[in-house]
């Protein structure tokens, strides 16, 4: 390479002359497999000695190959999504290669092939009697096994030093083009070498073993590579024309290659030579040259050679594409296993050497990636979240994992994949940043979740043996809260969704309607530092790598923190899988270049909530999903049991998580940097604030079809119990007074009409439910006096005429007779009972009957009345 200090070398001196080349020679001609021949002469002794001190053994690493990653397709197999690489290149056993193209190779690089023990002393002493005769080392004169070695010496020399460096370029020029004695000296290295190898490898393998190693130009490195990115066709496959020319490139790759129309170098005159305007002349001329040799050695006919001879040069440029932008819709989750290999130490010290391990590594990384979900979710997302709204950076994210064993099956973005920061920071609907993810598996710091976070609120209620049909007061209020047992500042008051004022209800309904003021009443009567901490038990943390106990606040409750979608959906999938926490992961298992496991990043399962706990929060959950539910539009109904919840955080991010038992969705949509109002964009027709609805509806559709769920286990009976307080008596309170006492108690206050009582007017006449055990929270309504009602008296035991006169006299003025019992003692009538009955409260125009007893019931009462 150029650019390197030559370094002198003693070991054959100036042994330029005759007398040096024939110690060379003697050297060949008794290491060689040939019969031995006597050498004479010090110089020629002298350098058999030199020759049997170089080192004999060369270690035939493998060479740099491409790490494909791998997706299950619509049937079920594993298919190659993408693959990196520094030289693209598909290692190929003998018989995969076309004889054509070993007899082309064979015949313009070493007709003697077979007939030599690694080197061919013919070959060799004519080209080191040329190079002598021009004082250069211009032909080279070596066997397929000598530029096998060289191919190998290379491929550690990139391997083994930074690319470009100047350690690299030493090593190369070493290795390559040394001259003078340096040269002579690598060529006896090399020719030990050649015949080291000889005597380890078969002829085949030694020659499969250039054919892949081999470089054909740029990046393509191998036959196989070569015949796919010149050809579109396989190693297996190519004409006479084609493997001719791929014979004649390897001589000079760069030179001789047809990927560049424009030419692939510049003569002294500064004129492009070699490309679509001149026919690639160069490589012609250099095709034709093997086209010659074989028809020389019998491998081909004089009518196969000149038809060959007439046939144009004609690329059909097949490029490899390499890395994530080479994914399609599924580029995002490429880069999140991408990030997953280069954070892991298992594949290097460095992250410089983890990189090398995914370019040069030759790995196969079967990923969890299942196309029947990724694909209607890659469709879902072009439906409905356009890659850009002009005036805002607008964001969308989906992502499906299965609960039972954390596997990501889909993970779609809106945005166009691009790493080049030009293209990301000069064109709209760009990232590289993978928005489910957080910092360490894509850049992405994530997003305020909003009131998905209440998961963790309603799993530390029932932590604290506490029922979901419990009811609380929820009237929006200033609410106190407490961070590990000690009280905290007041907030100020937070609004529901729709300005509503709040309501009296069961957790049961604030979670379905996703009430604020209802999860703030729930966190004043718990703890906010311990509700981030079961998130945190969760396995959430901030996008950023941070705790999500981190500077509590009673914001917390309500979903203020950044958090990636990816973590929310794990979480989601808990409770789903009872309560047993797995490890989100990409990456299913890996093999190496042998076929042999490679150990992956760790991941399992393990229990962070009970299993009734678990099932009881699902029973909650599943009333989001259910009509009426704030994610019942989301519902793809096709009758699987869903759990939800929904979050919108400000109206500049909003969340929809949705779960069977064996699939759990998270979307996002919202703003990838600033704060526009969502409820004022539209994306493909809909409305900002409803995208993640019609995103995540199809996408756990397919989820549903595809891996079924059954149902949610039956939740815990003392979790979802009604609960009993006593409700105090407020009877004859102002209407004030009533209130504060029965909110004060937790219950919910309604004043009903002003209804006829004996209290006096405006006070609590009478309320419902009475006085004593009720539903705690429940809602009571109280009824005022108008303090114009009198109690009716109770006649029992008077004669009718007493009786109709005690209830005048307490002010009702109408009375009747009710109804007759004959009974044989009761004489003339005595009264037994009234309606309304006694002790009733009743206005004055009020009719008030009297009942009662008499020996004969007949039809003279007013005689009766009389006596």
């Amino acid at each position: 390479m150029p650019g390197v200090k030559k370094t002198a070398s003693g070991v054959l001196g100036g042994m330029l002359g005759l007398v040096g080349l024939s110690a060379i020679a003697g050297v060949l001609v008794t290491a060689t497999v040939t019969p031995a021949i006597a050498v004479a002469g010090s110089a020629a002794s002298s350098a058999i000695t030199m020759f049997d001190k170089l080192p004999a053994y060369l270690e035939v690493d493998t060479p740099m190959l491409p790490t494909t990653i791998y997706a299950k397709g619509l049937d079920g197999e594993d298919f190659a999504l993408t693959s990196f690489y520094d030289q693209n290149r598909i290692p190929l056993d003998y018989e995969d290669v076309t004889q054509t193209m070993y007899d082309a190779i064979l015949s313009s690089e070493d007709p003697r092939y077979y007939e030599h023990g690694g080197v061919d002393l013919i070959g060799t002493t004519r080209a080191l009697l040329s190079n002598l005769q021009s004082g250069s080392n211009g032909q080279g004169g070596s066997s397929i096994s000598q530029q096998y070695v060289k191919n190998v010496l290379i491929q550690k020399c990139e391997q083994e030093a930074p690319f470009g460096s100047e350690e690299q370029q030493a090593c190369y020029y070493e290795a390559t083009e040394a001259d003078g004695a340096e040269g002579y000296e690598r060529k006896l290295q090399e020719m030990r070498y050649a015949i080291s190898i000889e005597q380890e490898y078969s002829k085949d393998e030694i020659l499969i073993g250039y054919l892949n190693i081999a470089n054909f130009g740029g990046s393509t490195y191998g036959i196989e590579a070569a015949a796919e990115y010149y050809f579109s066709t396989t190693a297996a496959k190519l004409t006479l024309n084609q493997a001719a020319t791929l014979a004649g490139m390897v001589q000079n790759p760069n030179r001789y290659r047809i990927d560049l129309p424009d030419g692939s170098y510049v003569d002294g005159d500064g004129v492009a030579r070699n490309g679509a305007e001149d026919g690639y002349a160069s490589t012609k001329q250099r095709r034709d040259y093997v086209l010659g040799r074989l028809l020389e050695d019998g491998k081909i006919t004089q009518e196969q050679h000149d038809a060959a001879v007439e046939e144009p040069i004609e690329p059909k440029i097949n490029p490899r594409e390499t890395g994530c932008e080479a994914a399609g819709g599924s580029a995002y989750f490429c880069k999140y296993v991408q990030e997953t290999i280069l954070n892991d130490p298992a594949f290097g010290e460095e992250k410089a050497d983890r990189w090398e391990t995914l370019r040069r590594g030759g790995l196969d990384v079967y990923t969890t990636l299942d196309f029947n979900i990724q694909m209607p979710a890659e469709e879902a997302m072009k439906a409905t979240a356009a890659s850009h709204i002009d005036g805002m950076e607008f964001g969308a994210a989906a992502v499906t994992i299965e609960p039972s064993t954390g596997k990501i099956l889909a993970m779609a973005q809106n945005t166009n994949f691009s790493e080049d920061e030009a293209v990301v920071t000069s064109q709209p609907g760009y990232s590289s940043l993978v928005y489910a993810a957080d910092n360490a598996h894509g850049s992405s710091s994530g997003f305020p979740v909003g009131s998905t976070y209440k998961l963790f609120t309603l799993i530390d209620w029932l932590e604290n043996g506490r029922s979901i049909n419990e009811v609380l007061n929820a009237n929006n209020r200033v609410f106190q809260w407490t961070c590990d047992g000690a009280p905290q500042s007041n907030s100020t008051k937070i609004g529901n969704f729709g300005n509503s004022g709040g309501y009296t209800g069961t957790i049961s309904n604030f979670t379905r309607d996703s009430l604020n003021s209802g999860f703030l009443a729930m966190a004043e009567q718990l703890d906010v530092c311990e509700i981030n901490g079961v998130a945190e038990r969760f396995g959430v943390t901030l996008g950023n790598g941070g705790s999500v106990t981190e500077n509590p606040a009673l914001y917390d409750v309500l979903g203020s923190k950044a958090i990636a979608p990816l973590s929310m959906a794990s979480a989601y999938a808990t409770i789903a899988n009872n309560g047993v926490r797995c490890t989100p992961h990409a990456i299913d298992h890996i093999t190496d270049v042998n076929g042999e496991e490679v150990p992956v990043p760790e991941t399992g399962c393990e229990p962070v909530v009970e299993a009734n706990i678990a099932a009881t929060a699902a029973a909650a959950l599943k009333t989001v999903m259910a009509s009426g539910g704030t994610g019942s539009r989301a519902n793809p109904g096709d009758g699987t049991e869903l759990i939800g919840k929904t979050g919108t955080h400000e109206n500049i991010s909003t969340m929809m998580i949705e779960s069977s038992t064996a699939a759990t969705t998270a979307v996002w949509v919202g703003n990838s940097r600033g704060t526009t109002d969502l409820r004022t964009v539209w994306s493909n027709g809909i409305n900002g604030n409803d995208v993640r609805y019609e995103l995540a509806r199809p996408i756990q559709a397919a989820a549903n079809q595809y891996y079924p769920g059954a149902a949610f286990q039956t939740p815990d009976s003392n979790l979802t119990r009604r609960i009993l307080v006593d409700l105090p008596d407020v009877t004859g309170m102002s209407v004030e007074e009533a209130t504060d006492v029965l909110r004060g108690k937790g219950f919910g206050v309604t004043v009903g009409d002003t209804v006829s009582g004996d209290q006096p007017k405006g006070t609590i006449q009478r309320q419902d439910p009475g006085a004593g055990q009720a539903a705690g929270g429940a809602n009571v309504t109280i009824f005022p006096s108008d303090g114009k009602a009198s109690a009716v008296p109770d006649v029992s035991g008077m004669s009718v005429k007493a009786a109709f006169a005690a209830i005048t006299g307490a002010g009702f003025s109408n009375v009747e007779r009710g109804s007759c019992e004959t009974k044989a003692n009761a004489g003339d009538g005595k009264a037994t009972s009234t309606d309304p009955e006694a002790g009733a409260v009743a206005s004055p125009d009020t009719t008030i009957r009297v009942n009662y007893a008499a020996k004969s019931c007949g039809d003279d009462e007013d005689e009766k009345d009389d006596d």
